[in-house]
């Protein structure tokens, strides 16, 4: 007798981005305060602003010249980080 052979598992899907491009700047710095240096690294420097509150990361990023996609990214690995106890982002602390 011929073995059946063994349904095979669905694709494991990637963990979904925290950050979007319509999140607002506000929400991603409340959030994951340790994204601030992303933002200056790329010449985002408002984001204490009151316009930072209801402007996405990507109309911030196109007023600013800068991509959008690049910045998502640094973002999203900047929020995956915890914070340590004495307040520096660190891969130790995941």
């Amino acid at each position: 007798m011929a073995k059946k052979p063994k349904p095979k598992k669905p694709a494991v899907k990637a963990a979904k981005d925290l950050i979007t491009k319509s999140t607002s700047i506000g929400d991603v710095v409340s959030k994951y305060p340790q994204t601030v240096d992303v933002f200056a690294k790329h010449g985002l420097h408002c984001i204490g602003c009151a316009i930072a509150s209801f402007e996405s990361v990507e109309q911030g990023a196109k007023s600013h010249g800068i991509d959008a996609n690049v910045l998502l990214k640094d973002l999203n690995s900047a929020a995956k980080k915890k914070k340590s106890s004495c307040g520096e982002c660190c891969p130790c602390c995941h």
